[in-house]
């Protein structure tokens, strides 16, 4: 059963389960999270590279390849990003010769990636001569807060939750760049240790093809953790 975007707005629960089984027209769920597992004392991108995530300048072909090589051989890995007009583009690769793969189609962003055939031995990145996304081994998808909207659509962030694991001073970024423009802080949280969770009761709104990253850095090395929660409209 078919819902219009409008039918469902008294019950919570019922609107919930219906986007999570895409009954709603128009209407989808996205939810990014991301690992850093080395944060630092300077601001880094909640992502699987540790570092402050590049994005793609002009759309390219992306090589995956693994670090076990020929080892990993028919290893399939599902790529899910924009395509040059920022729409959604999903690719499947499989991994062959010494345990790599290029797309025939060109990428302008990669938000995620992961493992449908296969238990690959080594790490997967996957870029040209920079990393876009990383699948470390044994967690067979990419772990990374970074997400940018497709074109035809518009985002709205409902839910924010980052963490750490030490009792230490640190400071959450939630960063946004609309389309033309840069990165901007759209929300920033400050404490000591423990989790941050916020439910926007009006949720903050994204055009088609802004960027969406979480950052974070601890006043000593540690892992952290975030994620964020986005409803999809097509426009």
């Amino acid at each position: 059963m078919k819902y219009s975007n409008l039918q469902l707005g008294k019950n919570s629960v019922q609107t919930n389960l219906a986007l999570a089984r895409g009954q709603i027209d128009d209407m989808s769920h996205i939810n990014k999270f991301g690992f850093n597992p080395s944060t630092t004392n300077s601001f880094e991108t909640v992502w699987d590279g540790s570092n402050v995530y590049g994005y793609i300048d002009v759309a390219i072909q992306l090589t995956v390849t693994s670090a076990s090589g020929a080892t990993d051989n028919g290893v399939v890995v599902e790529l899910q990003g924009l395509d040059s007009n920022y729409n959604q583009l999903t690719r499947s690769v499989t991994l062959a010769g010494s345990g790599t793969a290029t797309t025939t189609e060109t990428f302008k962003r990669i938000f995620r990636a992961r493992v449908t055939s296969g238990t690959p031995d080594g790490n997967i990145t996957i870029g040209d001569s920079q990393t876009y996304a990383q699948i470390i081994a044994g967690n067979n998808q990419t772990l990374m807060a970074v997400y940018t909207i497709p074109a035809g659509h518009t985002g709205y962030l409902v839910k924010f939750q980052g963490s750490q694991q030490k009792d230490q001073d640190t400071d959450f970024q939630l960063l946004a760049r609309p389309f033309g423009e840069v990165l901007q802080t759209k929300g920033r949280w400050a404490g000591r240790g423990g989790q941050i969770n916020y439910d926007y009761p009006v949720p903050l709104k994204f055009e088609a093809k802004t960027d969406i990253e979480v950052r974070v850095k601890t006043s000593s090395t540690s892992a952290a953790g975030a994620l964020f929660d986005i409803i999809l409209i097509e426009d």
